[in-house]
């Protein structure tokens, strides 16, 4: 005779409510406020390995009010000089709404003036291009909360 084992199913049933019953996250995202086009696709491929949405942002307006939504991190190219990388660090770290968003500039690693300017306005984090690139996989992992 065989006999089956109810708490198996009720397991198995269990599972599958709480699949059903979860809602879908969404992606965390990223903006780029990058104007480099070969950067634009290392920066692409990084975020979409690690599950992030990400979007580039090329207008200084356009960053001030996308950065409302509290995205994971904003990237800025430091020498993206027609968003004023800088003044714009400064007006997002100054909103109560915007303030606690990540923000990582990066720059040429000669550039040690514009590096303490960046930290100056409030960039949270200010890498050499060639470090950033290093270890995009690794930083967008942490602000996509997977490591």
């Amino acid at each position: 005779m065989i006999e089956f084992s109810c708490p198996i199913l009720l397991v198995l049933s269990r599972e599958l409510v709480k699949k059903q019953a979860m809602p879908k996250q969404e992606p965390k995202r990223v903006l780029a406020v990058v104007n480099d086009l070969f950067f634009s696709v290392k920066i692409s491929e990084a975020a979409k390995r690690n599950g992030l949405a990400l979007e580039f942002v090329k207008e200084s307006g356009e960053v001030l009010e996308k950065a409302k939504g509290r995205p994971s991190l904003i990237v800025f190219d430091l020498n993206f000089e027609a968003v004023e990388p800088l003044e714009l660090i400064t007006k997002l770290k100054a909103s109560t709404e915007t303030k606690s968003v990540s923000l990582l500039g990066y720059l040429s690693h000669l550039q040690s003036e514009l590096k303490v300017k960046a930290q100056d306005a409030g960039c949270d984090m200010v890498l050499a291009r060639s470090a950033f690139s290093q270890n995009m996989l690794m930083i967008f992992k942490r602000h996509a909360g997977i490591g």
